[in-house]
């Protein structure tokens, strides 16, 4: 997938505050530390940098949801992420996402803060916390 195929696929599942476009994915995955993961048809971003990582965004089509990919998606990323060397990981999810909010406590995430306004006004954001395993081979 190119930036702009990530792009428009980031547009189909996300409207606030807005989707990133494809010169935003373009930057974000040349910086040092990101990295890209696909399972079908989502995708997610994220990067690890001195023992920490960061959950950037995830994407799926609104069709595939409750199917299992943004399941294997976190799963993918805590390897990532650990085989990079981070301990921890955070993310940001807004308040009002409960879909999401669901997935990532089923995942482990715990609460570790709130960014108010984060998303605009009156639309917080919850900071997201998850101890990462250790790789064995590393």
């Amino acid at each position: 997938m190119t930036p702009a195929d990530l792009a428009a696929l980031h547009a189909r599942c996300f409207t606030v505050p807005r989707p990133w476009n494809a010169d935003e994915i373009s930057d974000v995955l040349s910086a040092p530390g990101a990295f890209l993961l696909r399972v079908g048809d989502g995708f997610l971003i994220g990067r690890a940098i001195a023992g920490e990582a960061e959950l950037l965004t995830v994407a799926v089509p609104p069709e595939m949801r409750r199917q299992g990919v943004g399941r294997a998606l976190l799963r993918g990323f805590a390897s990532a992420a650990a085989q990079r060397g981070a301990d921890e990981a955070f993310l940001e999810v807004a308040a009002d996402n409960a879909a999401a909010r669901a997935l990532y406590a089923a995942d482990g995430w715990t609460d570790a803060g709130r960014r108010r306004g984060y998303y605009g006004p009156g639309l917080d954001a919850l900071v997201l916390r998850k101890l990462l395993a250790k790789d064995a081979s590393s």
